[in-house]
C-alpha cells in the first residue's frame, strides 16, 4: 500500500529539489531560537524558503515560535535568503507592496472543454443500451448504471462533467418536465472505449409526502431507473468545469463521495487504471473515501476492490459504512469520521502543488471534512479556512454537493 510521507522523499528526487516559500505572520523577533520568552512580531510578514523534504519540520518550528502560516507558494528557483527571510517573489503578495498573488494553475488542458452541445430546445435523442442494478441483496433502495448510445450525433464530454436528462411526459400543469442534471459515470471514451456511449449512476428518489404521508418517487430518477434497452432518452449538455480531472499523470487525486456521488470518481478511476490509453498513463496517487449505509450499497464494489488489488501503490480505497461500522466515539461511521482519522496524512498530501481534492455527494459531509482538516492544519499553525480558500483559488479544491 502507498504510504506517502514528505520526510521520506529523497533529497535528490524531483520533489526533493523543489523550493517553497512560506509567508508567515507573528514570528518572534529572534528566528534563531524557539524560546517562548521572545517578543512576538505584531505586524508584517516574513518569507521563508523551504525545501520540499523539510516542509513539515519547518511548519512545526514556525508553530513553536508563535508564527501563523498565511500562504505557501512554490518557488521557480531558490530565492536569495537573509537569515531565513526572503524578499517577496514576483507574484507573491506582500503586506507592504499590496501586490496581488498569482495562484498556481493546473496543467493546461490538452482538449477543449465541450459545453452545451445540445440544448433543451433541441436535445440529443440517445438510446438506452443497457441498465444494471448496483445495489446487492440486503441493500437499501435502487441504484442503476445506465448506458446510452450517443453515436448518432456530436455529443462528447470529459470526466467530471454532467449531462441533462428530460424525462418523458408532462408535469401537473401539462408542460414538459424540466431538465435534471446527472454526473457522468463513464470516461470520455465511454464504457466500451469506442467514443459512442455515455453512462450514468442513478438512484431512484423515494420519500414520503409531508402532506399525505404517501411514498413519492422522483420523476426523472424513476424514468431513468425504469428504462429498458432500446428506449429513447432526451439528453442535453454536457455542462460543468468545476470537477474536471487534471491532465497531470503524476497528480495526487483525493476523492470523497457518498452514494451516487461516486459517479464522477468512477470516470476518473476508469480513465486512470482501466482504459490503457497511450495518451494518459496515470502514475500518481488516487485515494477514494466512499460513504454508504450498508455493504450491499457499495456501488461498483467488485471493480473498485479489483483496482485496489491490481494497483496497490497508486490507488487507496477507504469505506465509511454508517450502519455497520462505529467511529472512535461509538457512533455511526460517516465519511467525515474517516477524513478525521486520516487528517494528518491528508494534510501532508494537500500541500503538494499537484494534489487535487474532489467532494461529491451529500452537502452535509462538507462540515465534517473541514473539521478534520482544520484539526490537522492547526498542529502546524495553519488556518484551514484561509488555506482552503487558497486551494480553491488554485483550482485544487473541487466541490459538487447537493
Amino acid at each position: 500500500m502507498y504510504s506517502p510521507s514528505i520526510s521520506g522523499v529523497a533529497a535528490n528526487s524531483e520533489s526533493g529539489s523543489r523550493i517553497f516559500v512560506y509567508e508567515v505572520e507573528g514570528m518572534r523577533q529572534s528566528e534563531a531560537t524557539d524560546q517562548t520568552s521572545n517578543p512576538i512580531r505584531r505586524s508584517g510578514s516574513v518569507f521563508i524558503s523551504v525545501p520540499y523534504e523539510r516542509m513539515n519540520q519547518e511548519m512545526r518550528r514556525i508553530a513553536r515560535m508563535g508564527g501563523k502560516i498565511v500562504s505557501i507558494r512554490p518557488s521557480n528557483s531558490a530565492p536569495e535568503t537573509n537569515n531565513g527571510k526572503v524578499a517577496p517573489e514576483a507574484g507573491l503578495q506582500s503586506q507592504k507592496s499590496g501586490e496581488k498573488t498569482k495562484p498556481m494553475t493546473q496543467a493546461k488542458e490538452k482538449v477543449q472543454v465541450p459545453v452545451n452541445l445540445y440544448k433543451p430546445a433541441n436535445p440529443y435523442i440517445g438510446k438506452c443500451i443497457s441498465t444494471e442494478e448496483l445495489v446487492r441483496e440486503g441493500g437499501e433502495g435502487t441504484v442503476r448504471h445506465v448506458k446510452f448510445d450517443i453515436s448518432g450525433g456530436k455529443l462528447h464530454y470529459l470526466e467530471g462533467q454532467s449531462i441533462g436528462i428530460i424525462p418523458d411526459g408532462t408535469d401537473k400543469n401539462g408542460k414538459p418536465h424540466k431538465i435534471r442534471l446527472y454526473s457522468i459515470a463513464s470516461t470520455r471514451h465511454g464504457d466500451d472505449v469506442d467514443d459512442k456511449t455515455v453512462s450514468l449512476c442513478v438512484r431512484r428518489l423515494e420519500y414520503k409526502s409531508p402532506e399525505t404521508g404517501e411514498k413519492v418517487f422522483g420523476v426523472c430518477s424513476t424514468f431513468l431507473t425504469g428504462l429498458e434497452p432500446g428506449d429513447d432518452v432526451k439528453i442535453t449538455g454536457p455542462v460543468g468545469k468545476e470537477m474536471l480531472l487534471p491532465d497531470d499523470e503524476e497528480a495526487t487525486v483525493i476523492m470523497m463521495a457518498t452514494g451516487t456521488g461516486i459517479a464522477p470518481f468512477r470516470a476518473y478511476l476508469w480513465r486512470m487504471f482501466k482504459e490503457n490509453n497511450p495518451d494518459y498513463k496515470f502514475k500518481g496517487l488516487a485515494w477514494l473515501f466512499f460513504g454508504v449505509a450498508y455493504t450491499p450499497n457499495i456501488l461498483y464494489k467488485e471493480e473498485l476492490e479489483q483496482l485496489q488489488q491490481e494497483f496497490p501503490d497508486n490507488f487507496r480505497l477507504t469505506y465509511a459504512i454508517s450502519r455497520e461500522q462505529k467511529n472512535v466515539d461509538g457512533g455511526k461511521m460517516y465519511i467525515q469520521n474517516r477524513i478525521q482519522e486520516n487528517a494528518d496524512q491528508l494534510w501532508e498530501l494537500v500541500q503538494k502543488p499537484n494534489t487535487h481534492t474532489y467532494i461529491c455527494g451529500l452537502k452535509g459531509m462538507e462540515g465534517g471534512i473541514d473539521e478534520g482538516m482544520s484539526a490537522a492544519s492547526s498542529k502546524y499553525g495553519v488556518d484551514w479556512a484561509g488555506y482552503q480558500k487558497q486551494l480553491k483559488k488554485e483550482h485544487r479544491w473541487h466541490v459538487e454537493t447537493y
